[in-house]
C-alpha cells in the first residue's frame, strides 16, 4: 500500500506556486503584471516562485517589448501541465481518501474512519 501523500508534488504545495500553475493552467500565457495582479504577489515574492517552477521545468518565459516596454509572459510546457495535473489527481484522491490516485478503492478496517481514511 503507497503513503497518501506519495504523490503530491512539493512543488506546488506553496499557495503561491498553486496560484501560478491554476491560472497559467487554463490560459495560453500569462504577463508578470497580470499574474501579479490576479495573486496579489509583491514582484520579488512571484518572481522567485517563477524561478523556481522554470527550474523544474514547469514553464516557459517570454520577454518582448510591447512599444518600447518590456514585457514577460509566462506559459505552462508539457511537462509542468503533466506534473500539476498528477498532482492535482493526488489531492483529489487524499480528499476522496483513496490510496491511490488512478481511483482505486482503499481497503477498508474497522480503524478507518468514517471517510476512508485509516486513523
Amino acid at each position: 500500500m503507497r503513503p497518501l501523500l506519495d504523490n503530491i508534488n512539493k512543488a506546488f504545495e506553496n499557495k503561491a506556486r498553486l496560484g501560478i500553475m491554476s491560472v497559467l493552467s487554463v490560459n495560453e500565457s500569462v504577463s508578470f503584471v497580470r499574474l501579479k495582479e490576479l495573486l496579489g504577489l509583491s514582484d520579488g515574492n512571484l518572481a522567485s516562485h517563477i524561478r523556481g517552477l522554470e527550474d523544474a521545468g514547469y514553464l516557459t518565459t517570454r520577454k518582448c517589448f510591447v512599444g518600447r516596454k518590456p514585457s514577460t509572459t509566462f506559459s505552462v510546457t508539457d511537462k509542468g501541465r503533466e506534473a500539476f495535473s498528477q498532482h492535482l489527481a493526488a489531492l483529489e484522491a487524499l480528499i476522496k481518501g483513496e490510496f491511490d490516485p488512478s481511483g482505486a478503492s482503499p481497503e477498508r478496517t474497522h480503524e478507518q474512519s468514517a471517510e476512508g481514511v485509516a486513523v
